[in-house]
């Protein structure tokens, strides 16, 4: 990081909620990782959909320079239409746009999300590896007799959301590790609820394309891997994983996964991108 980073105010910026306090988390991981290093003038959380909303937080800065790093999986509507359009970065409808934005003596760089990042693909296999590692019953896998099958949302409304998916599933797929590597979602084809029936290996990890624990990996997608709905609420009220690794699904051992935005290794992606703004 540049030493000129000792001016700048980092911004984290989430999606947030108003019904899921833990969607929030991975956000203020991040900020208080990043401002233990003391690489900024500042680390601050913001948000789009909850307090502090992210407008009001740029109100309060006043380094002469501010970079937000959207906390997000893809690049769809949010990051690429609503949240520049609100911070004046674009007009609506506007194809080509700047991500620096000239605001009287400040001036404001807004990155590519955290989940476009080439460095995406490290953090999927440490979580890959983290899983079955920590979970080695009655043995911990090797890749090679492993089925890999990254999770995401898609949507029909969003190419965007499946293409960041199908692109790190080519990336892994190119190392030749696993048995095979697969993405897997939960509105389009293939559907997160036919991995048990339709993966190639016996050992069979899946590793949530998302940035929190929120709704989807915490509840969701378990009920779709097989567990009984009212086993994953049980499970939840209680304060215990809502999936217990490895779980043995039509004779499938399945490892599932924290989502990605909580590993560690995604401080060092918004590094990145924070340290290339000036090349963007």
């Amino acid at each position: 990081m540049r030493a000129a980073a000792h001016t700048i105010t980092l911004v984290l910026l989430g999606h947030g909620s108003t019904k899921n306090d833990g969607s929030a988390q991975p956000v203020f991981q991040h900020a208080a990782e990043l401002r233990r290093r003391g690489l900024f003038a500042d680390v601050r959380e913001a948000f789009w959909k909850q307090e502090p909303k992210v407008a009001d937080v740029l109100g309060t800065i006043r380094t002469a320079q501010v970079v937000i790093v959207p906390l997000f999986i893809s690049e769809g509507y949010f990051t690429e239409e609503a949240i520049p359009e609100a911070l004046g970065f674009k007009q609506a409808g506007e194809a080509n746009w700047s991500r620096v934005l000239k605001r009287d003596e400040q001036t404001l760089t807004y990155t590519r999300p955290v989940g476009s990042h080439p460095r995406m693909t490290e953090v999927l296999l440490h979580r890959a590896a983290e899983v079955v590692g920590r979970y080695p019953f009655p043995r911990q896998p090797k890749p090679a007799e492993t089925s890999l099958f990254i999770a995401g949302h898609g949507t029909e409304r969003n190419a965007q959301s499946r293409l960041a998916i199908e692109q790190q599933v080519e990336l892994i797929r190119a190392l030749k590790r696993f048995t095979e590597v697969q993405p897997c979602f939960m509105e389009e084809a293939p559907q997160i609820a036919d991995i048990p029936t339709i993966a190639i290996a016996r050992h069979v990890v899946v590793v949530p394309f998302f940035i929190s624990d929120g709704l989807h990996v915490t509840e969701d997608i378990p009920v779709l891997l097989g567990e009984p709905e009212a086993v994953v609420r049980k499970r939840l009220t209680a304060g215990l994983p809502t999936w217990r690794n490895p779980t043995e699904k039509h004779g499938k051992l399945i490892w599932y996964a924290p989502a990605v935005g909580s590993d560690p290794g995604i401080a060092e992606v918004i590094l990145e991108l924070a340290d290339a703004r000036e090349r963007e």
